[in-house]
Order: structure tokens, then sequence, then C-alpha cells
């Protein structure tokens, strides 16, 4: 980075800018901890040397739970080592069986992703978002920008399932609603994944949702789909067309070759993961309202009876859960 011409390629640099900050966030807190345990060490001799106080101890025992706390973070942050695990993400959201309660469900899912991606501090751009007839959303599209991404949201690749009294149902009966994320790593531009142009076919339409002055102004929303594979991928939230199907191109980069290397591994490994039947019998997580509050993750069996804070995007137990089970 100190060369002079490093800035001369502007991609380039900004890649290293990237992978430098990655590594730090890795390392300094490595480096932090190893600084705070040689603390403790001279804090024991303390202890030792004069038979220890009440206060010495106590401090002793705070300083402990405090360690395994960083010792138990940088245990997640090592379970990140997949090939696109430090990538940024693409997240997509559908309903599932169910009809308008499972759309509302799938809103309800999306508001809680866009939670969990404010409390971790990364960002969340909306790329397509698509309501639904009644209530809820058709389909939504997040791209979440931050350190290892892709590795903490892949731990939530799957079907999800609710069970509530339905506020869309005039006896107030309970219904069960499904809802599917899936998970994509954005892929570097270094990636080689070949598209032909005469595979794609371009859709333009006119933006709905919430957005800025120009969304329901112009159809400058875009979906591409690839017809051999029948994989599509839309944009709605930059300002012309041109915008849109470039980012709508780079999302399609990435569900393609995620479909390459599943294909080249008959059995797909977890970096992939399997896809769901988006109802009954398939689900990796349930959240139930009533007749009492619990989620449960399916694969786990982390659960808390915390469903409002869960759903407000406190997710991290559950995310660290799977890391830890699946040895990623």
């Amino acid at each position: 980075m100190s060369a002079p011409d490093f800035w001369e390629d502007k991609d380039r640099a900004q890649q290293t800018v990237a992978e430098l900050s990655i590594c730090k966030n890795l390392l300094e807190p490595f480096f932090a901890l190893e600084g705070n345990v040689e603390d403790f060490e001279v804090l024991l001799e303390l202890i030792d040397e004069e038979d220890g106080s009440a206060e010495m101890l106590a401090e002793g025992n705070e300083t402990v739970e405090t360690l395994f706390g960083e010792l138990e973070r940088l245990e997640i942050v090592s379970f990140l080592s997949g090939e696109f695990d430090s990538s940024n993400a693409y997240i997509t959201l559908k309903p599932g069986s169910g009809g308008t309660e499972s759309c509302d469900w799938a809103a309800m899912l999306f508001r809680m992703y866009s939670r969990w991606v404010e409390r971790r501090g990364f960002v969340g751009d909306i790329m397509e978002l698509q309501s639904g007839e009644v209530a809820g959303i058709k389909s939504a599209t997040l791209y979440v920008k931050g350190d290892f991404a892709y590795g903490y949201l892949a731990a939530e690749r799957g079907v999800h399932r609710l069970v509530r009294l339905s506020p869309f149902d005039s006896s107030n009966r309970r219904h069960t609603s499904f809802a599917a994320l899936d998970v994509v790593p954005e892929i570097p531009d270094d990636v080689e994944v070949e598209i032909d142009e005469k595979d794609l076919r371009v859709d333009t339409y006119r933006s709905s949702g919430a957005g800025g002055q120009h969304v329901n102004v112009t159809d400058s929303a875009v979906r591409l789909t690839h017809l051999p594979t029948g994989i599509a991928c839309a944009c709605q939230n930059e300002r012309s067309q041109h915008q849109n199907k470039a980012t709508a191109l780079r999302m399609l980069r990435s569900k393609l070759y995620e479909l390459q290397l599943a294909e080249r591994q008959a059995a797909q490994d977890a970096e992939i993961g399997p896809r769901e039947d988006n109802a009954f019998g398939s689900q990796i997580r349930s959240y139930v309202l009533h007749p009492y509050k619990m989620v449960k993750d399916l694969r786990t069996n982390e659960e808390t009876s915390d469903t409002n804070g869960v759903l407000d995007g406190d997710l991290d137990a559950f995310i660290e859960a799977y890391l830890r089970k699946s040895g990623k």
C-alpha cells in the first residue's frame, strides 16, 4: 500500500484495502486477548503473593469471565474459513405454502434480518422487493456488506416456520406459515463465470415498495432470467435501468457460480448446503408465538423463549450454535 503507484489501479487497491481490513479484524482481537492474558497472569501472581483480598479475588473472577467471552468470539471467527466466508452476501426471502400468511411471515423475516444487519454494524441494501397482493412480500433480496457476512448468514439458509394466531383470520385461529431464506456470497470479479447474453431474458418493470424519488416513476427495475437454469435475479434500487442490470448481473454470477460448485460435487458440501422444500417438515427453525413462546433451531436444539428479541434481530446465539456444531 505504500507503493507510489498503489492507487493507479483503483479496483485492485480497494480490494487490497478490504483484505487488510479483514486481516486486522482477525489479528487485532487476538493480540488484544494475548495482552489481557498476560495482565491476568500478573494479577494471579499478586493474589498469590498477597494471599488475595476479597476485592482482588472478585477482580480475578470478573477478568476470567471476560477472557472466556473474548476467546469464544475468536473461536467463532476461526470457523469461518470457507473460500467465500469473508465475502459480502445476497440473501433472498420467499414465502412458502400459506398464502397471505406466508407473505406476511416473509416480511417479518426480512425485518428480522435487516435488524440483525444493523446490530452487527453491517450495511444492508435492498436490491429487490415485491409486495404481496394483500400483505407482506412475494420476494425480497438484501445485499449485506460486512466482514464475514456470508460466513455468518450461510447458517441461516433454509426454511423458517411460524406458528401464531392469524391476524388475517376473522375467527382468530392458529396458522402455520413458511418462508425460505437463500444465501449466496458475492463473487469477486476475478472468478470466471461464463454467461452468454443469448441465454439471458431481460424484463423491465416499474419499481415497487419504499425507495427514493426514482421509485415508481420509470420502468427502471430489471429482472434477469438465465434460461438454461431458470435462475432469476432482480434489482430495483439503482437510479437507472443500466445500473440495475449491472447489479442483477453480479447477483446472477454469484448464483451461477454456486450452481457450478454444486454440479461438480455430487454430495453438496457445507459451503453450498441443501435446498429444502418450502413447506412442512423441511424447516430448520420454528418460531412459535401461540400457545406458548419459543424459537427453536431443529439442527442444533438451540432455543429461547425471547421471541420478541429474536424477531428484532437477536440471532447470534443461533448462528454461533450452528457454526460450532457444523465445525465449519
